[in-house]
């Protein structure tokens, strides 16, 4: 008997893996000639290996309870496949389980013609030309944001990152920085091939020519002698953060737009996406994708009001240690900071609670905010002690943020996990920007007590990128629709 099942399961197995093999070059080609990105409850399957593909599938039994098989999503993805579709997001993950709750009838055909009946009256091109982007800086969400845009470039019709700009450090520079982008202690190895081309200062990621410039400021450079034109540019360094310093952009040859990666000062729209993109304007010149904190609490902050109302409360943030603070202890301008990062626990300031209010008007005066750096190099966690405006039970506030989740117009923003074993390390490399914890939740009438954690660098990043998307006028619907 027991080597019955022992022959059972690994059959099962194995026929599954050839499933996700033969998956794999069908998900290439629609993400690289219609620009289409399969999805599996929003989390991308572009550029996955077939036990990834997998372990995706089986990832949906946390929000469904049950898992999803790769034999029920395989012909659905065959006859995508087959529909000459326009450049969108499809979730294969809903499609599956409305198939496998529709009885998994025999016309595949006709049940994605009638969940996928926008596919092909889309617009050819999310785009009439291309972007060009350039990253200003190459640090922790610098590499990061290009890591994210090199895997977006399918076709090249999008977001094309063409430049990076840095100051040169030393006679190796280039391939210090290509280092750097190839390995990462927190997030693991680049995915494909970096070549640097010393003769041309420039670095050939996966295909992808992308400029080196080296410069000392802004506005002394020429993007037009790089064959960039109408370029957004993502100031990631935190050097300036109001229109005057951010400005300086603006003043060189071939930029349009500026994003800026941290809060901005000033008149500065701070947009934290999924919440008040719409704020975006086309001739906006300059805007803030806010903190990464402000980016993870605002959605489901906002899901709260909608469903519950918030009288107020307290955001406090257990954050991981970050590049401004000291190795050892040494001088540090700012109070606590200058104690040594990995070996303490230090309590300091964040203004992600007040940042809240100019994406939800609604909350301004309602919270205060604190923070923990902890000795973590990446991962952190939001705890939202809040009075509601109307009493509520654990179960029902979890199962209203699950909905928001899987179905929400946050979707893309707010995750939901009801393990009891997860850790911060399990969250590196999410791409949203807040995972709730359900285990966690506590409620007393109506005070609650929700615990979000966030990978404050990848999570982060997918918010800028989604609002350099945004800024560029470029919008993927996402289908089946919710």
């Amino acid at each position: 008997m027991t080597q019955e099942l022992s022959d059972r399961h690994l059959q099962d197995w194995n026929e599954r893996v050839c499933l996700a093999e033969a998956a794999v070059p069908i998900i290439g080609k629609l993400f690289r000639d219609h620009s289409v990105v399969p999805t599996m409850y929003g989390r991308p399957l572009i550029e996955k290996a077939p036990i990834d593909i997998l372990r995706e599938h089986r990832w949906v039994r946390k929000v469904e309870e049950k898992e999803l098989s790769i034999r029920d999503t395989f012909p659905l993805l065959q006859h995508l496949a087959t529909m000459n579709p326009r450049p969108c997001r499809v979730d294969l993950g809903k499609l599956g389980v409305k198939w496998i709750r529709g009885g998994r009838k025999p016309d595949v055909a006709g049940f994605m013609a009638e969940q996928l009946k926008e596919l092909t009256t889309l617009p050819e091109k999310v785009i009439e030309r291309p972007q060009d982007v350039v990253l200003y800086g190459f640090g922790r969400i610098g590499r990061l944001l290009a890591r994210l845009l090199i895997e977006r470039t399918g076709s090249g019709d999008a977001l094309r990152l063409r430049a990076i700009v840095v100051r040169k450090g030393s006679d190796d520079d280039l391939k210090k920085r290509a280092n750097l982008l190839r390995r990462d202690s927190v997030h693991g190895r680049f995915t494909g091939s970096i070549v640097v081309d010393e003769e041309n200062s420039a670095l050939i990621a996966n295909g992808r020519f992308i400029k080196v410039i080296y410069a000392g400021a802004p506005n002394e450079i020429d993007y037009t002698a790089h064959g960039i034109d109408n370029a957004i540019v993502i100031d990631n360094t935190g050097a300036w953060r109001d229109s005057k310093g951010l400005g300086k952009h603006l003043e060189a040859k071939g930029v349009a737009k500026v994003l800026l990666t941290a809060p901005g000062k000033g008149e500065i729209k701070n947009i934290v996406f999924g919440v008040n993109d719409d704020q975006i304007l086309p001739d906006d010149k300059i805007v803030s994708a806010a903190s990464c904190t402000t980016n993870a609490i605002t959605p489901v902050l906002r899901a709260v009001l909608d469903g519950f109302g918030v009288v107020g409360g307290h955001v406090e943030t257990v954050h991981s240690y970050t590049n401004d603070q000291n190795l050892i202890d040494n001088y540090h301008k700012k109070t606590r900071r200058g104690r040594a990062a990995g070996l303490n626990m230090v309590i300091t300031e964040t203004g992600a609670a007040k940042a809240v209010a100019k994406a939800i008007p609604e909350l301004a005066g309602k919270l205060s905010g604190n923070a923990i750096r902890v000795p973590t190099p990446n991962v952190s966690m939001a705890i939202l002690n809040l009075q509601l405006q109307k009493p509520t039970t654990v179960a029902e506030l979890n199962e209203f943020l699950r909905k928001e989740a899987l179905w929400g117009k946050m979707s893309l923003q707010i995750d939901y996990t009801t393990s009891t074993e997860i850790a911060s390390t399990d969250l590196v490399g999410s791409r949203y920007a807040g995972v709730v914890d359900a285990a966690a939740t506590i409620v007393n009438g109506d005070r609650a007590v929700l615990y979000v954690w966030y990978d404050n660098e990848f999570g982060y990043s997918m918010q800028v990128v989604r609002a350099t998307q945004k800024m560029a006028g470029i919008q993927y619907v996402t289908l089946p629709r919710s």
